[in-house]
This record gives structure tokens, C-alpha cells and sequence, in this order.
């Protein structure tokens, strides 16, 4: 009997010794403090020219945005148009887009090794997808106004009332923030123990999970499939806004038409540029890391950059209204 209770306490504290081990390994794998960045290339001379390059492009896409938004508030008539008041958002959305990543991408440039704190990491998740995902809302809302502009000019003031424009950006924000929220939940609490390196230059979604120390096949196809849904709803409904504009001036004078074909085609060619990358990297899950990064590139940088000159800066009343701003800060000095 003695030998007996000696042989259980013995298997008894063997299990207790196990669990504590299991317990302390499911603990370090939470413990991974910051990822390594790969960067855009690996090339010195490359990198020192992509420093100028994009602290050139950083600085255009803030100032440019930055005077649109400054435009848009110092001018009444501005402010008070539904178009231009949604334009000033666009532009406010654009320059957090553009900062989410791009300084820490610039800062890296100069430095051998590309560190990122977990925090940050989960940061720059939940930012790209808060700004994209109300992004996407505010070009369909900017798509809306366009439609009710052209095709119902008599009820463009009861239909996009002051109320209507707060709805639209309340709406745009709240799904950034839902689906951002949704997106960074799951990966927040996924266990990581290494490899910690991510093929990018900044935290990508589909990349992070993939450093899981679980199987995440599942959870990327779900979590993957809510921002391609998301952007490709979104996509979908422009196509379907722009092409009744088309549609509808076509039966209109050929100066109005030429005027509205000149205008629609510049926001397709934006919302192109924005939506196509966004739908390659979360619904294609083929593509391969060098085309992803180019792709990310195009819709966190240069759709910034894109937005101010196509959408308002070829724009008469935006140029009159600078113009005018201009001319009181001279008045004023």
C-alpha cells in the first residue's frame, strides 16, 4: 500500500511538473516583444534613394492634403457644400492613411536593422484598416453625391441635407472602427514564439497572423475575407454609381457630358488604384510577397498623393477658394 501511494504521488507531482512546463511554454509564446521588418529592399544604395524619394512623396501628400482641409474649413461656400465638405474628410482620412507607416518606413531606410514593438505592430493593424475601411465608405458617400448631383439636380439639397453629410462620415467612421476592431481582436490574442520577421515594411495582417504558433489557416481565410468583402462590396457599388452618371448624361448636351465623363473617369482611375491592390492582397491569397509590397506601396502612398490632384486640385472653385485663402494671408502678413 505504501509502494502504491509512493508510485501516485510520484506520477501525481510528474504532472503537476509537466503542466507548469506547458503553462510556462504557452506563456513565452506571448512574449514576443517586436517584430523585424524587412523593408522594401535590401539594397544600400537603393534604400538611400528610396529615403529622398519618399520623405519627398510624405511631405507632398501632408501639405497638399493638409491645404485642401485648411481650404475647405476657411471658406464658407466650401464648407457648406456637401461635396467639398466631404472632400475636406477625404483628405483629413488620407493624411492618417499616409502616416500610419510611411515615417516609420523613411526611419528605416537609415537603419541596418528594422524593429517594430508588438504594440506598434498592433498599432499599424488597427490604423491601416480604421482609415482604409472608412476610406472605402467615404469614396461610396462621394460616389452618392455625385449621383444625386447629376441625376436628381431638384431634390440635391433635401437629399444631401447638412444632416445627411454627418450621416455619411458617422457611418464612414464607425465601419473603419468595426472592422479595424474585428480585425485586431483576433490577432492581438493569437500566440506568438517566433519567427518574428515580417516580408514587409509594415505589419500586413495576412503576414502577422502567419507568425502564429497555431494552426491560423482557418482564421486568415475569415479574417482575410471581411476586408476583401469589405472592399469589394465598396468597389462594386462605385462601379454601379459611376456607371449611371455615364449613363445618364449620355442623354444629356455633349459639353455637360464631356465635362461629366472628364470628372467620372479621374475618380475611377483613384478608386481604382486604391480598390485593385486591396482586392489582390485579401482575395487573392496566391499572390507572391514582392507584388504584395508594390501593392501596398500604390494604396498606402500614392493614393494619398493621388487624391488632392485629381480630385480637387483640377477642380475650378477648389482653385479660386486657394487662391482667395492666398490672397488673405498676404492681406494679413
Amino acid at each position: 500500500i505504501l509502494s502504491l501511494r509512493n508510485k501516485i504521488c510520484f506520477s501525481w507531482i510528474q504532472e503537476k511538473d509537466i503542466l507548469k512546463l506547458e503553462v510556462m511554454h504557452m506563456q513565452n509564446y506571448s512574449l514576443v516583444s517586436e517584430f523585424v521588418l524587412h523593408g522594401l529592399c535590401t539594397s544600400r544604395h537603393l534604400q538611400n534613394f528610396f529615403f529622398i524619394f519618399f520623405f519627398g512623396i510624405y511631405v507632398a501628400i501632408m501639405l497638399g492634403n493638409l491645404l485642401i482641409l485648411v481650404t475647405v474649413i476657411s471658406d464658407p461656400r466650401l464648407h457648406s457644400s456637401p461635396m467639398y465638405f466631404l472632400l475636406g474628410n477625404l483628405s483629413f482620412l488620407d493624411m492618417w492613411l499616409a502616416s500610419f507607416a510611411t515615417p516609420k518606413m523613411i526611419r528605416d531606410f537609415l537603419s541596418d536593422r528594422k524593429l517594430i514593438s508588438f504594440g506598434g505592430c498592433m498599432a499599424q493593424i488597427f490604423f491601416l484598416h480604421f482609415t482604409g475601411g472608412a476610406e472605402m465608405v467615404l469614396l461610396v458617400s462621394m460616389a452618392y453625391d455625385r449621383y444625386v448631383a447629376i441625376c436628381k439636380p431638384l431634390h440635391y439639397m433635401t437629399l444631401m441635407s447638412w444632416q445627411t453629410c454627418i450621416r455619411l462620415v458617422l457611418a464612414s467612421w464607425v465601419t473603419g472602427f468595426v472592422h479595424s476592431i474585428s480585425q485586431v481582436a483576433f490577432t492581438v490574442n493569437l500566440p506568438y514564439c517566433g519567427p518574428n520577421e515580417v516580408n514587409n515594411f509594415f505589419c500586413d495582417l495576412p503576414l502577422v497572423i502567419k507568425l502564429a504558433c497555431m494552426d491560423t489557416y482557418v482564421l486568415g481565410i475569415i479574417m482575410s475575407s471581411d476586408s476583401g468583402l469589405l472592399s469589394l462590396s465598396c468597389f462594386l457599388l462605385l462601379l454601379i454609381s459611376y456607371t449611371v452618371i455615364l449613363l445618364t448624361v449620355r442623354q444629356r448636351a455633349a459639353g455637360s457630358a464631356s465635362k461629366a465623363l472628364s470628372t467620372c473617369s479621374a475618380h475611377i482611375m483613384v478608386v481604382t488604384l486604391f480598390f485593385g491592390p486591396c482586392i489582390f492582397v485579401y482575395v487573392w491569397p496566391f499572390s507572391r510577397f514582392s507584388v504584395d509590397k508594390l501593392l501596398s506601396v500604390f494604396y498606402t502612398i500614392f493614393t494619398p498623393l493621388l487624391n488632392p490632384i485629381i480630385y480637387t486640385l483640377r477642380n475650378e472653385e477648389m482653385k479660386a477658394a486657394m487662391k482667395k485663402l492666398q490672397n488673405r494671408l498676404v492681406t494679413f502678413q
